[in-house]
């Protein structure tokens, strides 16, 4: 058997889901091509070139937003799979408040969950940041309602993963964030989870630091 470095396999990987895509008679806008391949990649499930919304430019918003910017994430399994390099090459900041020890005590306390005091923490310090959501449908109800008050991020990442207002989150995110335009993308239905988060976040920022070809981040 042979033995294929890192890049050469990512590479045949994304040849081989872009066969597999023109099998199925999907043709993926180029503008969305590189966050929807990447989702394949981490997931090997093709739903996802269905499954998909964008706003309108989120893509080239969500990837601009990066240089210099904010991402929050509302797990730190989503935050350990962005691409440091990436980011640093950016000089783009990563930032989970799910476990600080302030949040939690302050989720008890309340009696809500840590997702809506961490979406509470990072919009107050960073509103207008980038946020993804892999895990907590309840952050992304936060991010709704913050939006529908007032807020503004940068991009709404939203793709929480599970059976419990779920669906409904996404919807009314999508929603919100189409009335108020603010850029979007969002998985419909119930898959979803940390691991896809990373990779969106990964994708909008290889392709801001002109990391795409693995190639290049080797």
């Amino acid at each position: 058997m042979e033995y294929l470095k890192p890049a050469e396999i990512e590479r045949e990987s994304m040849a081989i889901i872009a066969r597999e895509l023109s099998l199925r008679g999907i043709a993926l806008p180029p503008e969305q091509a590189a966050v929807v391949k990447r989702v394949i990649h981490t997931t090997a499930d093709f739903d996802y070139a269905a499954a998909f919304r964008f706003t309108a430019e989120a893509v080239a918003l969500g990837a601009e937003a990066l240089r210099g910017g904010v991402l929050v994430t509302d797990t730190n399994m989503a935050r350990a799979g962005v691409s440091e390099r990436a980011a640093a090459k950016l000089g783009c900041t990563v930032r989970c408040y799910m476990a600080d020890a302030d949040v939690a005590e302050e989720a008890r306390r309340r009696g809500v969950t840590r997702a809506t005091v961490s979406m509470e923490r990072a919009l107050a310090e960073h509103p207008h940041a980038v946020f993804a959501i892999g895990n907590a449908p309840t952050a992304l109800l936060h991010l709704t309602a913050a939006i529908e008050a007032g807020a503004r991020p940068a991009l709404i990442i939203g793709v929480p993963v599970g059976f419990v207002h779920v669906v409904e989150s996404k919807e009314g995110a999508l929603a919100a964030c189409e009335k108020y335009c603010v850029p979007a993308i969002v998985a419909m239905g119930r898959k979803g989870g940390s691991n896809v988060a990373a990779a969106i976040c990964n994708a909008l920022l290889y392709t801001a630091a002109g990391l795409l070809d693995p190639s290049a981040r080797e």
